[in-house]
């Protein structure tokens, strides 16, 4: 196995456009697990720790702009999106968390990963970069299935791109524990009151992010009853319905971690909880 790193975000993608076999190695806190026992033998691996065009994390006028580079431990410092900071709160232990990165979370494309629901809520985009030039995908495009996104082989992904929601916004995740856990289901939701939108991620109850439309469209409908200007407060009745609704789109499967009627279950309750704590919010 060849290993290459280069220096600059140029010399990277030149390499990938030559070698497109080559595998991308950031944080290495999926890749070399799969490594260590022997799931993956890629004849190339080019590491992108010199790459300080990845590290970038800034905010203007509303948007921001979120390196593939940029650890875990920095969002919780650095980012102002309430789902983002605590999704990458719930992601393993402090060393994962100063190891790992945004781009390994979507270059992995794993639906138990934990910033994607977060980022599906905001309306992410993803930023890929050619040696031809740069594309944007939706989050929700871009992923394709279970460790598949669109992401092409002389692709890297640079960055993940949204516009800032406010503090009206959450992150809920179950697992068979309470740290360092692969999740059974989670869930992030945003009110944008700015925007007057609500956006939901689920992970982990589909081969994809969900975004449950129904429940989204249900959610807006109730805020335009003065919930857009100020905090409200909803009633059982309605937030169980939210639930159903969220429950409805859910396409778990059973695995070790959970059964598919439980996973339901739990989304439509974390969801139920997310929406309450959101409206209640400034």
């Amino acid at each position: 196995m060849e290993v290459t790193i280069p220096v600059s975000l140029d010399e990277a993608l030149a390499t990938l456009a030559e070698h497109p076999e080559s595998v991308p190695l950031a944080g290495g806190t999926d890749l070399m697990v799969a490594l260590n026992f022997g799931r993956e033998r890629p004849p190339r691996v080019m590491s992108l720790r010199r790459l300080q065009e990845l590290r970038e994390l800034r905010w203007g006028e509303g948007s921001v702009r979120c390196g593939a580079g940029v650890t875990y431990t920095r969002m919780l410092t650095e980012l102002g999106d309430r789902a983002m900071v605590e999704a990458a709160r719930t992601v393993g232990s402090p060393q994962i968390r100063n190891a790992g990165t945004l781009g390994g979370n979507l270059g992995t494309c794993s639906p138990a990963g934990d910033l994607l629901p977060a980022l599906a809520a905001l309306d992410a985009t993803v930023v890929l970069a050619a040696r031809g030039g740069e594309r944007r995908v939706p989050l929700i495009d871009f992923m394709r299935g279970p460790k598949q996104s669109a992401r092409r082989s002389d692709e890297l992904i640079v960055a993940a791109e949204w516009e800032g929601a406010g503090l009206a916004q959450t992150f809920l995740k179950a697992g068979t524990r309470n740290a360092m856990v692969i999740a059974v289901a989670n869930c992030a939701l945003v009110v944008d009151r700015g925007r007057r939108r609500v956006g939901i991620g689920l992970g982990s109850v589909g081969p994809v992010i969900v975004r449950p439309l129904a429940a989204e469209q249900l959610a807006e409908s109730l805020l335009e009853e003065g919930g857009w200007e100020r905090p409200i407060r909803l009633s059982e009745a309605v937030l169980r319905e939210f639930g159903e609704l969220v429950a409805a789109a859910a396409r778990p499967i059973d695995d070790v971690r959970g059964s598919a009627g439980y996973r339901r279950h739990i989304v439509a309750v974390m969801a139920r909880r997310a929406l309450e704590r959101a409206c209640a919010s400034a």
